[in-house]
């Protein structure tokens, strides 16, 4: 019925400077970026290499800045992949091993929860 999540919003307070967490320490890419309305952009963003992109809203009431939590994103490197947020001052848990793999999790400047995850060979 369904084929993929084309978009998962993310709520956050201030989109230039989401935007810039994003795209400068994530390593995103602006693939849309226009007005929305008086007060807010629509800003979608989409991580090298993977399918579902991400929108940084502000207009959702019921979704406040930080409260998503546990979005999972997959890398096969997950030492390489853990020390890039590292080195721009990110805090990031130390990588854990689990049955399933091994992961570590962090939190965007509005504090969404990020979980970055090798899973088991």
């Amino acid at each position: 019925m369904f084929n993929k999540i084309a978009i998962v919003s993310i709520p956050v307070k201030d989109q230039e400077a989401s935007k810039k967490f994003y795209t400068e320490v994530l390593g995103c890419k602006v693939v849309e970026e226009m007005p929305f309305g008086p007060a807010a952009k629509w800003i979608r963003l989409e991580f090298p290499g993977v399918e579902t992109r991400i929108v940084l809203v502000t207009w959702f009431p019921q979704m406040q800045p930080g409260s998503l939590q546990g979005l999972v994103l997959i890398t096969n490197d997950i030492a390489k992949t853990h020390a890039e947020p590292k080195k721009h001052g990110v805090v990031i848990s130390e990588i854990a091993k689990k049955p399933y793999g091994q992961e570590a999790s962090f939190s965007d400047p509005d504090g969404n929860g990020w979980v970055l995850q090798q899973p088991a060979a």
